[in-house]
């Protein structure tokens, strides 16, 4: 088979898969559908097979063009490491980096230090996924998820950013109407604001005290997937809510909230989570180590992060 197309060919095609449209990948590459379109065709000419389904604005990727897809991406990260090593470490970070992160930790820390990270590195492409749920990082073709707490998958490679912990807390005026539980198995017996967060359990909630590990399971009337939306209703003394430290940092300071059972937390380090291929990529290396710092004691760190005493 005599192959004529270049690698950029394989870069576009990459992108469209991604986005299933050609005008949406256009837009992003700041050129038009037609170009797209036709290096799509110059393609799919050389390989011999119809990359595309094709619909009058979407397009999805043929069973062939999964196949290619998984062998373009192989082939891209290669060349990618290839201009790494001749270049010895040293050459600026360039190229896409796909990010996902939780709501209220992408969009209140995440998203304004990418916003930092790509003014110091403006060969970087960054799209940045805020979703509520645990992503497939191989099957999105995400090189970075920023998770809070335990990091269970074997597969995937794990970068601390910022050690925190996860504690129960209430407004004043619940804990005057309805007193303050004397033991975890008491929360049974309140109303609890429960979150549907990306690695808990929903309803379950797991915590460390002097009895070592302890599970209770939880309800009340209020429930949400958003972390802004639960806090806020803590704060109008609805129940008792179980957050991240840096979550509720601020209400704790402002008196809005307070410490419930404080003997008792859970560790819920903020990680990065990179695939095994993407682990040692000097993109992904240089946006670790900026959002370690950024996240720590940056202007968008986490506040109140790492000490459950």
């Amino acid at each position: 088979m005599s192959l004529s197309f270049h690698l950029d060919d394989l870069r576009v095609f990459c992108l469209a898969a991604r986005r299933g449209s050609f005008a949406a990948t256009a837009k992003e590459l700041g050129t038009s559908p037609a170009f797209v379109s036709k290096r799509i065709a110059i393609l799919e000419r050389s390989l011999g097979v119809s990359l595309f389904h094709r619909a009058s604005r979407r397009v999805s990727v043929t069973e062939d063009g999964e196949a290619v897809f998984r062998s373009a991406q192989q082939i891209l990260e290669e060349v990618g490491r290839l201009g790494e090593t001749v270049a010895g470490g040293k050459a600026e970070p360039r190229g896409a980096l796909r990010i996902s992160s939780g709501f209220r930790l992408g969009r209140r820390h995440v998203a304004p230090a990418l916003s930092l990270l790509a003014r110091r590195h403006p060969g970087l492409d960054i799209w940045l996924e805020v979703v509520d749920r645990q992503v497939d990082l191989i099957a999105e073709d995400i090189d970075l998820d920023l998770r809070v707490g335990e990091v269970h998958e074997p597969h995937l490679v794990a970068h601390r950013i910022v050690p925190a912990f996860r504690m129960l807390c209430a407004a004043p005026s619940y804990l005057q109407r309805m007193g303050h539980p004397k033991t975890l198995a008491d929360l049974a017996q309140h109303e609890c604001l429960l979150l549907r967060e990306r690695d808990l359990p929903f309803g379950v909630w797991r915590l460390n005290g002097p009895n070592g590990l302890e599970t209770v399971k939880v309800s009340g009337a209020l429930a949400s997937n958003n972390a802004d939306i639960v806090r806020v209703w803590a704060r109008d003394g609805h129940g008792i809510l179980l957050a991240s430290d840096w979550d509720v940092a601020a209400s704790l300071a402002g008196g809005e909230l307070v410490r419930v059972l404080p003997a008792y937390s859970h560790p819920a380090d903020v990680w990065g989570v990179t695939p095994l291929r993407s682990s040692q990529s000097a993109k992904v290396r240089v946006c670790v180590a900026f959002l370690r710092e950024q996240l720590t004691r940056g202007p968008y760190a986490l506040g109140g992060a790492g000490s459950a005493g």
